[in-house]
């Protein structure tokens, strides 16, 4: 795993985020996903540098609409707004999250 990776899995492991399951490297299709909630369908992304070459980002936008075809919301973030902004992440990812099969 990245810094970045290792970061924000450290803040959403063990059902950190209003009780739902998060998954690191799951396959969903012919895609490996870096986090995947299942209850929300939900994906997390991090990109790192590699990502924003034309031709990465082409890759990822096709990516993104073939999930979305799947019922499946993706998230992206960079690794800098992960190690410099973790709190403004988790609460994107919480204001994201379906909770009506995870009660408090």
């Amino acid at each position: 795993m990245t810094d970045a990776e290792r970061l924000l899995w450290s803040k959403i492991r063990m059902k950190q985020l209003k009780g739902c399951q998060f998954y690191r490297q799951r396959i969903i299709g012919n895609y490996i996903v870096d986090f995947f909630c299942p209850s929300s369908k939900l994906i997390v992304e991090l990109d790192g540098g590699q990502h924003y070459s034309r031709l990465s980002m082409e890759k990822d936008s096709k990516r993104d609409i073939n999930m979305n075809g799947l019922g499946i919301r993706v998230l992206r973030f960079s690794d800098i707004d992960v190690l410099n902004n973790i709190e403004g992440v988790i609460e994107v990812i919480m204001e994201n999250i379906d909770n009506s099969e995870n009660p408090p």
